[in-house]
């Protein structure tokens, strides 16, 4: 893929328009061939990020053009068409996938929106009303709950997209973006938001911890209230609390009400 990558940066840099080059890119992705951000091939260390595959996602959102097409009953107006072919996967209508995303064989995708860049992984749920956004990487055997925002990332390129790695839970209306890293196993309770600018804090020890930027593997995470002090008084600001880990007795397919309960929280 070098000499594809290497068109798709120089056309990004202003050069000549390379459409064929960014159809490949995009037609790559589509099939599976080519991901946005994948695992170390050790599986210690961080996630590369391929930056000519954002910048071939935004070359395509400039070459395209508006179209009116039409998918079983529904109609849309819009430059980036939805994919028909979903393979093994089982995607019940009105589920959309954007051309660009690929989805594996045994993934269910209730009436939901995958995004183009995005990679959902097999036995994966994505369950209603939930949306997984621009190059997120969603691993295997995930349950993405009813109404989570899985946010996207294209910008800058090189930029990290949201991760979320096998064997997570995502409670229903949590929201996940800015490059956040769920690390494998992780259980996030209803209504957690996880943004660039959230704390996350580890409570599970004598002293608060404050984590950057990922959930640690198999960690239960519960939204938090922390008090911050402002011009007009003292008020409580949303944060993320760590409350424990999910024991090695809890099979990777329990509920979440079981993984919290596990640990005393009321649910």
């Amino acid at each position: 893929m070098t000499d594809l990558s290497d068109r798709i940066d120089a056309a990004f840099a202003g050069g000549e328009p390379d459409p064929e080059a960014v159809d490949a890119a995009i037609e790559l992705l589509d099939r599976g061939e080519a991901r946005l951000a994948e695992p170390p091939a050790g599986g210690d260390g961080p996630w590369s990020v391929h930056a000519w595959l954002q910048r071939a996602i935004l070359l395509y959102f400039r070459q395209a053009r508006m179209e009116a097409y039409e998918v079983g009953p529904f109609a849309y107006h819009d430059k980036i068409p939805i994919k028909r072919d979903h393979g093994g996967a089982r995607v019940v209508p009105p589920a959309t996938v954007r051309r660009g995303a690929f989805v594996e064989d045994g993934a269910v995708l209730m009436p939901s929106y995958v995004n183009i860049g995005a990679r959902v992984g097999s036995g994966t749920m994505i369950d209603t009303w939930a949306t997984v956004g621009s190059g997120a990487q969603v691993g295997r055997d995930v349950h993405v709950a009813g109404g989570v925002g899985i946010g996207g990332v294209l910008e800058p390129p090189g930029a990290r997209p949201v991760i979320v790695e096998d064997g997570c839970f995502i409670g229903s209306r949590c929201v996940v973006t800015e490059g956040i890293h769920l690390e494998r196993e992780v259980v996030l309770g209803a209504g957690v938001v996880l943004t660039a600018s959230t704390q996350v804090i580890d409570v599970t020890g004598p002293e608060p911890v404050r984590i950057e930027g990922r959930i640690p593997a198999r960690s239960v995470v519960i939204p938090g209230v922390r008090e911050r002090a402002f011009a007009a008084g003292t008020y409580g600001v949303p944060c993320a609390l760590v409350i424990g880990t999910r024991s090695e007795q809890t099979d990777r397919k329990t509920s979440l009400n079981d993984a919290l309960r596990e640990l005393g929280v009321q649910v």
